[in-house]
């Protein structure tokens, strides 16, 4: 279970975020970036941050500690702001929380680039997760202590926002021709494939979804209508085709090295 924290005291918005992320001080001193489950995209982004930020950290890549953020509504009765106001009203409960890095900075490919592994490992998991949102124009990555870090994975896991779309999703291909570390990548790709893949366990991906908490896997009607009425049925359909896209990897390995 990922820990529990408590806000007590909300510091900024980041509006380079489409969701209106904010920075969030909690109870164990601690200073987190959160994304609120009021936000337009619901929980359903939440639950994607938690797989799969979770799934590249037991893949050995870095990403800052995720904790669940208790909320109260109150805390955001100072604010100036009316759309902070409203976010923070419709957030109350569980909200996800990833610890601020103080001093990182937003990863620049001409500044700085990653050993060719790293970034074939990094291009691997979002080809797998069908993370669509690591591109030149908006990378996701820091860097911190000289290191890469992976953040705001909410774009992947995409399917699950339409359930009867998972089938055709295990095999479709993963276009990395705007990936940021693509270039990095080239000419290792195989050789992530072959270190990352036989991590993929279920129990792997068992021990992931189930840290994703139950106010977050409500059912809607057309997922109970398609058998996915309970927060484990829903946990296994997020472990099943993340099963099924390992199985059919050859259609959407991202075949940089010719690049």
């Amino acid at each position: 279970m990922l820990s529990l924290v408590h806000a007590i005291r909300y510091v900024t918005p980041l509006r380079e975020g489409g969701s209106l992320p904010g920075i969030v001080e909690a109870d164990d001193l601690g200073t987190y970036v959160v994304k609120f489950r009021g936000a337009g995209q619901g929980p359903k982004v939440l639950v994607a941050e938690v797989i799969v930020g979770e799934l590249a950290r037991r893949l050995g890549l870095r990403v800052p500690d995720l904790v669940r953020v208790e909320l109260d509504p109150v805390i955001g009765r100072s604010e100036p702001d009316e759309e902070v106001q409203d976010l923070l009203h419709a957030s109350g409960g569980l909200n996800l929380g990833m610890d601020f890095l103080p001093g990182s900075v937003g990863f620049d490919p001409v500044a700085w680039q990653p050993d060719g592994e790293t970034a074939a490992r990094v291009l691997w998991l979002d080809a797998f997760t069908s993370n669509v949102d690591r591109t030149w124009r908006n990378p996701n990555l820091l860097v911190w202590h000289d290191r890469l870090w992976l953040i705001d994975h909410g774009a992947a896991l995409w399917f699950h926002h339409a359930w009867q779309a998972a089938k055709a999703a295990a095999v479709r291909p993963y276009d990395a021709s705007d990936h940021v570390l693509a270039p990095t990548a080239a000419g290792h790709m195989e050789e992530a494939d072959k270190a990352l893949a036989p991590l993929v366990t279920s129990q792997l991906l068992g021990e992931v979804t189930a840290l994703v908490p139950d106010d977050w896997l409500v059912p809607s009607e057309a997922e109970v209508a398609l058998g996915l009425d309970s927060a484990d049925a829903l946990r296994e359909a997020y472990a099943t085709h993340l099963l099924d896209r390992l199985a059919n990897r050859q259609a959407w390995l991202p075949a940089v090295d010719a690049a």
